[in-house]
């Protein structure tokens, strides 16, 4: 958090994405000035004048949103507000706790989209494994259902110099980065997007269908024959229909290849046809699939 505040103060990049220069509030209120100080240090020779910080606040319900308020009068360029953590702001609560999550994270917002600026809240996730990283973030999914993004920053291991952080929201597409921790900063150390994600789950047999359909208007035959054609010992048939049923409307449909499917007195029949290659104008192509086979 610190390091992309002095980024925002100083309008430049963080890794690889620009930021716009504007003042910046760092509510570091599991810190003091000195263990701050320190870090900034690390981090650079001489910090912008446009990076304020503040070890103490009220709580959200005791005065917050009118200290960020009165805070903004005096800097109202401001672009990035940092609460760390959230939970140095909140107050024990007897109400629902979905009900208490969704409402706190909800006063920020409002605060937020108010004055077009972007607030961080920082959190902590729980220990136990889930198969869904966000919802390791400690809390009810009031605290994730009301941000307009959520991160999740997670180390491989306790000891390692290497995390993940993921990235989803209403306006942000899911994305991964991993991260190494060198220097007192997190350095980019790789990005991928959904779309590159979604791509590295494709098995590698569907991409050697591709290039066996290359040289090919179609071709008819049993998913065991299409194996054998393709010169295929390790997948076995009917995980290969699996898959070819699964990837036609996105891998296969991009890559021109239709695939129907039908059940005939003979046995189960693939048709693979070809599409020819687009004229550039955004028109439609002609698909050549055989007649007789129907999905």
């Amino acid at each position: 958090m610190l390091k992309l505040c002095l980024c925002v103060s100083q309008g430049i990049p963080l890794w690889d994405m620009p930021t716009m220069e504007g003042d910046v509030l760092y509510l570091c209120l599991e810190d003091t000035f000195c263990r701050i100080q320190d870090r900034l240090f690390r981090l650079t020779d001489e910090a912008s004048g446009r990076l304020h910080f503040a070890v103490a606040s009220c709580k959200l319900s005791d005065g917050l949103i009118v200290q960020l308020e009165d805070y903004l009068k005096d800097y109202p360029d401001s672009r990035l507000i940092v609460i760390d953590t959230l939970q140095k702001v909140r107050t024990a609560s007897k109400d629902n706790a979905y009900a208490s999550d969704y409402g706190d994270i909800s006063l920020i917002k409002d605060f937020a989209d108010r004055h077009s600026l972007a607030v961080i809240v920082v959190h902590h996730i729980r220990k136990q494994n889930d198969s869904d990283v966000f919802n390791k973030v400690s809390g009810t999914t009031g605290l994730t259902g009301s941000a307009d993004a959520t991160f999740v920053l997670e180390k491989e291991k306790r000891a390692s110099d290497t995390a993940k952080l993921y990235v989803t929201g209403r306006d942000t597409p899911y994305q991964e980065y991993t991260l190494r921790f060198r220097d007192c900063r997190w350095e980019l150390v790789e990005r991928k997007t959904q779309e590159q994600l979604a791509k590295e789950t494709i098995p590698d047999v569907l991409f050697r269908l591709v290039d066996f359909m290359r040289d090919k208007e179609e071709w008819i035959g049993t998913a065991t024959e299409l194996l054998a054609a393709m010169g295929e010992t390790e997948t076995i048939p009917t995980v290969i229909t699996k898959w070819l049923n699964e990837y036609r409307t996105t891998f296969l449909s991009e890559n021109r290849i239709c695939y129907q499917y039908s059940r005939r007195k003979d046995g189960r029949r693939i048709a693979l046809a070809r599409r020819a290659g687009d004229s550039g104008d955004g028109g439609d192509s002609d698909i050549r699939i055989p007649p007789c086979y129907c999905h």
